[in-house]
């Protein structure tokens, strides 16, 4: 079965939010997320086969950058030059997915078995969409999410693994998602939007949390808990360029200070919320429902994501993804759909709905 689009109106999208992809794909962020919880990037991180060629697919992109260097005539919407890069991985997507299933000759461990080639067509086809967009020349959350996507469908496949065999020295692959995995595609997908300047996808400028990103602003709080920093320290550009190697949304508001001039309490408003609030963990819960309101329940954003035999568009029951672990509906889904999320409230301030969200608890 090849990926196709089933969100077509705004009437779709409780479907979506009762979807089984949808629902997969909050498990993998909320299980990453309680594996981050101060857990700082360290080098030299001993990681699993599986996540090493994940990492050096990812390599492989960022290197064939250099074979389409951006044109140099005045373009006034991004670099065309970007569409000849991504006509590049459109073509090599199967070879490249391909290289992912290393010893892995059949998926018969998928229910229902599912063969090779469809797991890979599957697999590739997300691959594709998680690096913008060839026509507008532009990236945003929903690019993020085809690759939140790509790497369910690994854990689906029992490629990447929810659990650590005994005796292993390497880290868990939930873990290694957080620490290995998303600094790489970071820098991959920032060195695409410098290089071919590469316009933000349905930004609501100083009112969106980032231009480009969401998830690591969610994983890198939960790698804050606990740790000598406190959410004031947001504002403190020294700390944030000490630490930006180390925790994820350091490195995120580093990246903004790049591409942004003048005072940062105007150009990233509810980031600078953030510094309001107390504890970690409460901007890492705010975050989360942020995310629900602000991405899995906006229209724009979700209307390009496909759907296949791995992440399907039927309505979740009492199934077993990511691994055979059961899917958690208490983290803002129930079996009847997403409960809605007043955002404007969470937006302006952001400090004061994180506070009251995590008060009266999160509706189910």
């Amino acid at each position: 079965m090849g990926l196709t689009k089933r969100i077509v109106s705004p009437a779709d999208l409780r479907q979506w939010t009762s979807s089984i992809a949808c629902n997969e794909i909050l498990n993998l962020i909320n299980s990453v997320n309680s594996k981050l919880v101060s857990r700082p990037i360290q080098d030299n991180l001993k990681s699993s086969k599986a996540i090493m060629l994940v990492c050096e697919m990812l390599d492989k992109l960022q290197q064939a950058i250099k074979d389409y260097p951006p044109d140099e005539q005045p373009q006034r919407f991004g670099n065309k030059a970007f569409r000849r890069w991504f006509t590049w991985l459109q073509e090599n997507a199967i070879e490249i997915g391909s290289t992912i299933f290393h010893d892995h000759g059949t998926t018969d461990f998928t229910d229902p078995p599912m063969l090779y080639t469809g797991a890979v067509d599957e697999v590739s086809g997300y691959l594709v969409e998680s690096f913008g967009n060839s026509t507008r020349i532009d990236y945003g959350t929903g690019h993020e999410l085809a690759f939140l996507a790509f790497l369910t469908c690994l854990f689906k496949l029992n490629i990447l693994k929810t659990q650590t065999d005994s005796g292993a020295s390497t880290i868990n692959d939930l873990l290694a998602v957080g620490l290995v995995v998303m600094p790489k595609y970071l820098v991959l997908v920032r060195l695409l939007q410098t290089t071919y300047r590469m316009e933000p996808a349905g930004s609501h400028g100083v009112w969106c949390l980032d231009d480009f990103q969401f998830v690591p602003f969610i994983w890198g709080s939960s790698q804050l808990i606990g740790s000598q920093h406190n959410p004031t320290v947001i504002t403190d550009r020294d700390v944030v360029e000490l630490e930006k190697d180390k925790y994820l949304l350091f490195s995120c508001i580093s990246y903004i200070h790049q591409c942004k001039t003048g005072p940062f309490e105007e150009h990233s408003h509810t980031l600078y919320g953030i510094s309001e609030v107390p504890k970690w963990e409460k901007v890492n819960s705010g975050l989360i429902k942020m995310y629900k309101g602000e991405v899995l329940e906006k229209f724009p954003v979700v209307q390009h994501f496909l759907f296949g035999s791995l992440l399907s568009f039927d309505k979740i029951q009492n199934g077993k993804p990511l691994g055979g672990s059961e899917i958690n509906v208490g983290v803002g889904f129930s079996q009847q759909g997403f409960i809605p999320s007043n955002i404007d409230s969470f937006v302006k301030p952001i400090s004061s709905t994180i506070q009251q969200s995590n008060q009266h608890g999160e509706k189910s």
